[in-house]
């Protein structure tokens, strides 16, 4: 039997001149992009290709389709969808589409009373209809690509057809088959496969990638130690990560340079258990590996952060990620001579609404013995019952990241970025909130907080009239005076809320040229005619 193409195929890393498409194909494969073929390599028992193209023309649109085994693979024959294209960058002005958290559930009427329209393919379809123009130049997905704990219909008969539910871990998902499922569930819809053939995608994990509260803290790391279904379950979802999302955000150079990626392609056969035991010593040693990376986007650097898999969680110091790698991200966030617009990227917002906030940095003092033992243990059951646990609740790394990021916006001319903006999802409402730094003046960078949440997975009512309560109004009330008796460091930076929050699905649009930049949130709607519309909820100028 000829192999096909399973999923895919992504468009990924783009640079100037390369491009690096993503193939996962039903059996040992050469696929062929363009000038470029690449043979796959399994893992598991699923077969992958990172097909490399290069010798592009800065600044163009090229054609590709997809060969298998010299057999014509994509796209379809007679398709509804354009054929897929590479555009290569340029240093004119950039469109960057981003968000985060999208269950994939049916798009029956059903699931939409419940989970409403899916922002990503709504996207997705009305971008098939309009010029290629239109396209974004990239777009960027800050974590809960997939719900591992939380499955849908199809996902959970998968997972009874292979093992009891009733057994730990139920219907979450729990090794490597399963994960590799769960990707092809949430990619396979026909309008978001074309999309993500056609703009190219960088991405990040955040809990729910692997399972909610992942590495809240250091009690939760030895709580789920405990479970004997856990090592096959955060093996196998890191393993995943790395094939289906990780490996893509690496450049031509890094790619070479990965030890993993050489150790794959040098195993003999089937590489599970070299990516098995790479996937648990990224666990148990997050120093082991860097999840952290950057792209260069026109006149743009994205900086994008780890806040999940990287963290210390020693009580007594606990870190959004390990010394090194914080060491790699001031360089990377320093390194702006030439961009006019840097962008941090990272899963959990770094501005939270400033009650919230409070909140947090209060619970991590609590927690660690401010207000005794016996506060501590309620302190930590109040952290994971209720997610206290952004950059607010790892004081050490916020107030890095303010003396950071104040340093570069306020740095010389010629190394001084016109915008900063944080690029974060996670709390299901988005909003925009402005930095203020000491220094801070007219020819100083303009830095901003932007949150987008969720692609699809809205809040009820009831949830959304709670957060807002809990972010907005109580909080703001007894935060600032919760932080005084923990004696918790005062914030070295003020900020405030200017547009949100909302609580819609949704994906942003930052938009960037000639200097200035915009941002605006659009929620979609799909008739049962499949035409898409969307509508701008939420906008802001930077």
């Amino acid at each position: 039997m000829p192999s096909s193409i399973v999923l895919g195929p992504m468009l990924r890393h783009v640079g100037r001149e390369s491009a690096l498409v993503w193939v996962e194909t039903s059996r040992p494969a050469t696929v062929r992009v363009l000038d470029a073929e690449a043979r796959t390599f399994t893992v598991h028992g699923h077969h992958y290709a990172l097909v490399e193209v290069d010798g592009l023309e800065p600044g163009t649109s090229t054609p590709y389709t997809v060969d298998v085994d010299g057999e014509p693979a994509w796209p379809e024959p007679d398709g509804p969808f354009p054929q897929p294209v590479i555009r290569t960058r340029d240093d004119g002005p950039v469109r960057m589409v981003f968000g985060s958290c999208r269950m994939s559930v049916p798009h029956d009427d059903r699931h939409n009373r419940v989970y409403g329209t899916d922002a990503l393919r709504a996207l997705a379809l009305g971008l098939a209809v309009a010029g290629e123009a239109e396209r974004p130049d990239g777009l960027i997905l800050l974590g809960d690509q997939v719900y591992a704990d939380e499955t849908s219909p199809a996902m959970r008969e998968f997972i009874s057809a292979r093992r009891d539910p009733r057994q730990a871990p139920g219907t979450e998902v729990a090794d490597f088959e399963e994960y590799a499922h769960l990707y092809r569930l949430a990619w396979s819809d026909p309008a978001v496969r074309w999309l993500l053939s056609t703009v190219p995608a960088a991405m990040i994990f955040d809990d729910h990638d692997i399972r909610d509260d992942w590495n809240t803290s250091q009690a939760w790391r030895e709580r789920m130690a405990r479970e004997p279904w856990w090592r096959r379950r955060i093996t196998g979802g890191i393993a995943a990560y790395w094939l289906y999302q990780h490996v893509g955000n690496l450049s031509p150079a890094e790619l070479a340079a990965d030890p993993v990626l050489a150790a794959v392609r040098a195993a003999d056969g089937d590489a599970g258990e070299v990516v098995d035991e790479f996937a648990w010593t990224a666990d148990q040693d997050p120093a082991s590996y860097r999840w952290s990376f950057t792209r260069d986007i026109g006149p743009a650097r994205l900086v994008m952060i780890d806040s999940r898999c990287g963290r210390m969680l020693d009580p007594g110091r606990r870190t959004i990620v390990d010394d090194a790698e914080w060491e790699w991200i001031a360089e990377q966030v320093r390194d702006t001579e030439h961009v006019d617009h840097l962008l941090i990227g990272t899963s959990l917002p770094y501005l939270l609404p400033r009650g919230l906030h409070d909140l947090e940095a209060w619970n991590e003092a609590t927690a660690a013995g401010a207000w005794g033992r016996r506060f501590a243990a309620a302190a930590e059951t109040l952290r994971q019952a209720v997610d206290l646990e952004h950059w607010a609740a790892f004081g050490t790394s916020f107030r890095a990241m303010a003396d950071l990021v104040t340093e570069v916006a306020t740095g010389p001319d010629e190394r001084r970025p016109r915008t900063i903006s944080f690029l974060s999802g996670d709390v299901h409402y988005s909003y925009a909130a402005e930095l203020r730094y000491p220094g801070r003046g007219e020819t100083t960078s303009r830095v901003h907080q932007l949150v987008c949440s969720p692609v699809r997975n809205p809040l009820s009512t009831t949830l959304r009239y709670l957060n807002g309560a809990a972010a907005f109004a109580v909080a703001r009330l007894v935060g600032s005076a919760l932080v005084k008796f923990a004696r918790v460091p005062r914030s070295p930076v003020a900020w405030s809320i200017e547009a949100g929050p909302r609580f819609d699905n949704a994906l942003a649009t930052l938009e960037l040229a000639d200097g200035a930049a915009r941002v605006r949130w659009h929620t979609g709607r799909v008739g049962d005619d499949g035409v898409a519309t969307r509508r701008e909820i939420l906008a802001a100028e930077l």
